[in-house]
């Protein structure tokens, strides 16, 4: 239980600051939705889907190998540090030489031909996050997390700035006639939705940044021997996470590209942007899981020694599966207070998808934590071959049912690919590292969320608004209750 209590003091510290930056950016959603019409935002989602492939490219799984190697290397931990990040810096030079070589051919495949700035700015985005993902890592290696926060804050608190300062302040003054230093010198109304990728360079660049101490610890040293390891080690971790990765964007960039013929570019690009505007209403599961994965990995490794640590990750599993529940319920119990969030009405038509995202997000979560059985003994390969298993079922799925329904059949592909991931997993995963996972209960769980949700939604909907939201307030009170009833730890375990 101490470890467990660690592990929530953990992921609440190094989950702050990613949760307070997404839920800021999800209280910008309403900016968003309500300065862009729906082909607009289909813009934004579909270049950020594409980044998600690059991001994973060009940090090609070095930031899990740099935790493996720093904690099981002999080496002091100024070597691996250094051949990490000079390996790093390199591709991601390298990266930027293509990108700026291509950008117009770049912007013309995207669709995009008069605004190749975007392939630009995204190729600097991209690799100084890149760059900085390892003297974040070790910050994380070294618990400061306070550091760690405050400079991951420093830069959300510029997105966001930025976002407020051209979309919310400078776009409805110049709208309006108004004109001034600030608005004259820093507002091209041509630039349009680029102000928000022109918001996220910026931020990049000042985490970046305040990322430079951390670099006075890089030594004029490369293994190349330790490099080949980690190559060896992360390029499963790449396959992995280019997997992951389709399943969780190739949706935003297919629906563009399988309806654009039946719909036009401007009505394609206008089904993105519903999908992806009701995407943002599953994002609270999301932050939750980004949350804990910022400190579950690290304390995964940690344990590994220890001889309970399998019956941990099982209380682990429980744990995390019921705050998903509850997530669970809370958004879809007030679903009709949270859709405001998308400020313009013509996003809603996509709510129904919502619950399955939500559930989708839930499996996966659940995989993450299912992962630790093939980190620990450093066969990536599988965890590579089980994404890739959830990749082709997110693409064949993708091809076959958005002609048909639309994103609806995006949101279901989503759901069936993390749910067989996740299956996977725990059955090849069960001959290699036995964690005595009560799957009972993980199902009782995901089933009571479930059904209350259905419960509410196609049986009791005739109630007062006032007494229905108190209702389920108590529902989930009452699901918190049993949970901890069944979950209460014994006193000799405590002991």
């Amino acid at each position: 239980m101490k470890a467990i209590n660690k592990l929530a003091g953990q992921t609440a510290i190094y989950g702050l600051p990613s949760i307070i930056g997404r839920l800021l950016n999800y209280l910008l959603v309403p900016l968003h939705t309500s300065v862009f019409l729906k082909e607009s935002f289909g813009v934004i989602t579909e270049m950020y889907a594409y980044v998600a492939f690059l991001v994973v490219f060009l940090t090609y799984g070095m930031e899990t190998a740099y935790f493996r190697f720093q904690s099981k290397e002999e080496k002091q931990d100024s070597s691996v540090f250094s051949t990490v990040l000079y390996s790093l810096i390199g591709s991601t030079l390298l990266f930027w030489a293509i990108s700026s070589s291509f950008s117009q051919s770049i912007a013309d495949w995207l669709g995009y031909p008069e605004n190749n700035e975007y392939v630009l700015w995204f190729a600097l985005i991209v690799g100084l996050d890149a760059i900085s993902s390892i003297p974040l890592a070790k910050l994380r290696i070294e618990t400061k997390a306070i550091r760690f926060a405050g400079i991951n804050l420093a830069s959300i608190a510029v997105n966001i700035g930025l976002n407020l300062f051209w979309l919310g302040y400078c776009m409805p003054a110049f709208e309006s006639g108004q004109s001034n230093f600030l608005i004259n010198w820093l507002y091209s109304p041509e630039i349009g939705v680029g102000y928000v990728f022109l918001a996220n360079l910026f931020a990049s660049l000042i985490k970046f940044l305040l990322l430079t101490p951390q670099f006075r610890q890089l030594k004029l040293e490369f293994d190349w021997k330790m490099w080949r390891a980690m190559i060896v080690y992360g390029s499963p971790l790449l396959l992995s996470s280019l997997a992951i990765i389709v399943n969780e964007n190739a949706d935003k960039i297919l629906i563009k590209r399988l309806l654009i013929d039946e719909l036009g570019t401007e009505g394609a690009t206008g089904m993105v942007g519903i999908y992806g505007a009701c995407y943002k209403l599953s994002i609270i599961i999301s932050l939750f899981i980004q949350a804990f994965r910022y400190a579950a990995e690290p304390f995964f490794f940690a344990q590994a020694q220890d001889q309970s640590a399998p019956k941990t990750y099982a209380k682990i599993m429980n744990y995390f599966v019921i705050t998903c529940a509850l997530i669970f319920m809370g958004v879809m119990f007030y679903i009709d207070i949270l859709k405001y969030f998308l400020a313009n009405e013509e996003y809603w038509e996509g709510l129904h998808i919502v619950p399955i995202l939500l559930m989708a997000n839930i499996f996966l979560g659940i995989f993450y934590n299912l992962s630790v059985w093939y980190k620990l003994n450093g066969m990536t390969r599988y965890g590579a071959m089980i994404a890739g298993v959830g990749a082709v079922i997110t693409i064949v799925l993708n091809f076959w049912w958005i002609p048909i329904f639309g994103y609806l059949g995006s949101a279901w592909a989503t759901l069936i690919c993390y749910f067989s991931m996740s299956l996977l997993s725990y059955f090849i995963g069960k001959k290699y590292y036995k964690v005595p996972y009560q799957l009972t209960k993980v199902l009782f769980y995901l089933l009571s969320a479930l059904g209350l949700h259905l419960l509410f939604a196609h049986f009791i909907s005739d109630l007062s608004t006032s007494f229905d939201y108190t209702l389920k307030a108590i529902v989930m009170v009452l699901f918190v209750a049993m949970a901890w009833a069944l979950e209460k730890p014994k006193k000799a375990l405590i002991s």
